[in-house]
């Protein structure tokens, strides 16, 4: 399978595209859009990496590290956020790959402080937490865990919540009940979760700024400073205070890592890293699940149905992109003051990356408008950098 998948990339490499298969990136115009966007007031800085036919064919950096501060390049870290739940997953799959778990484990198998109503621990699978079927209301207890409560003293009180639906029917997406993951790693492997995903993970896949941790955050050479204001509040975002609050669940919120190393990790995502990610473990991650429909809803609200079918696979999204239904997989992320976008087509070898230090949501349109481009559909403005129309 790993020998099929090398020799078509190699084919596809050196023959011409079908013209229904063409893809083209106009790096300038998104460097120039880009530009204007890491210009705005609400923006601080930002990072962006394209993975173009395998190849990171591009990878910037705009803005600055804090008001005042160095300027952001491809090698500056910024906190992953959620898409620390890809890594989590990731790390599951290969163990799964290795045969020490397996997807269809119990949580009650494991030694682990989650708890969940009606001894529901017993019946949930480690498919059903990576998926978010646990059946509690979403985002569980995330303000107790905001309020400086211990992550498994958190895990342990969910028994008490009414259930929304049995476990395994519905997609309610958690933080603190997810990061279990990280004490079921550490129970299987025997090392502490940084230890653990730093082995299979980061450095086999060159990741040589990547880290789990606050620490490691601010052990960087270049590191972006956190930033964010109330949505309607005058003036730029203020600098805020890097927090230990998703740190302490760090199969949900806890990595950081350079724009040059989320590229490395998509691409390892796309199926190009087959020593590290085989075929079998980008199946487990990448098949959906379940429907999301409110991830349905918050996307068609603002993408206008360029994004279709919103499924929840193990610590990824799976995606119907543009008017031919592509299938693209991807995540956001975001914690106080950082922001993270990943979003690739595996089949192409195509996506993009963007890490960014505030608390705009309009560095998420870069990913649709490289996504648009490399689709051939019509330009739109999802930067929200144009002027609107005028006229009736």
């Amino acid at each position: 399978m790993r020998f099929l998948r090398t020799l078509a990339v190699c084919l596809v490499a050196t023959l011409p595209l079908p013209a229904a298969f063409a893809q083209t990136i106009d790096y300038k115009r998104l460097d120039a859009r880009i530009s204007r966007l890491s210009a705005e007031e609400e923006i601080v800085g930002l990072a962006v990496a394209v993975i173009d036919k395998g190849e990171i064919s591009f990878a910037n950096g705009y803005g600055v590290t804090e008001r005042g501060g160095s300027p952001v390049t491809n090698e500056t870290v910024f906190r992953w956020a959620s898409l620390s739940k890809g890594v989590a997953a990731t790390e599951v799959a290969i163990l799964a790959d290795r045969h020490q778990l397996s997807l269809t484990d119990t949580i009650s198998a494991f030694k682990t402080s989650l708890r969940l109503p009606g001894g529901g621990e017993t019946r949930a699978t480690l498919e059903d937490v990576l998926s978010h079927r646990l059946g509690i209301v979403p985002n569980a207890y995330d303000t107790r865990l905001e309020d400086g409560w211990d992550a498994a003293r958190i895990r342990r009180s969910l028994a008490k919540l009414k259930p929304l639906c049995p476990v395994g029917d519905c997609h309610t997406y958690q933080n603190v009940a997810y990061d279990a993951v990280s004490e079921i790693v550490e129970d299987v492997t025997h090392a502490p979760y940084a230890d653990a995903v730093r082995h299979s993970v980061f450095e086999p896949l060159g990741m040589v700024t990547a880290s789990i941790g606050r620490a490691g955050l601010q052990a960087s050479p270049s590191w972006a400073r956190p930033h964010s204001k109330r949505s309607r509040a005058p003036g730029p975002p203020q600098e805020k205070t890097v927090n230990d609050d998703y740190y302490r669940v760090p199969a949900a919120g806890g990595v950081n890592g350079s724009i040059l190393d989320l590229a490395r990790y998509a691409r390892a995502q796309m199926g190009l890293a087959p020593d590290v990610l085989s075929d079998a473990a980008l199946t487990m991650l990448q098949t959906p699940r379940v429907y999301t429909s409110g991830e349905q809803r918050r996307m068609s609200s603002r993408y206008r149905g360029t994004v279709r079918d919103a499924r929840y696979g193990l610590g990824w999204r799976i995606y119907k992109y543009g008017i031919n239904g592509d299938r693209v997989v991807g995540h956001r992320g975001a914690v106080e003051g950082y922001r993270s976008f990943i979003l690739f087509d595996p089949d192409r070898d195509t996506g993009v990356v963007v890490l960014w230090n505030s608390s705009s949501r309009r560095p998420n349109g870069i990913g649709f408008e490289v996504m648009d481009m490399l689709y051939n559909l019509p330009p739109q403005d999802w930067m929200e950098i144009d002027p609107p129309p005028t006229g009736g």
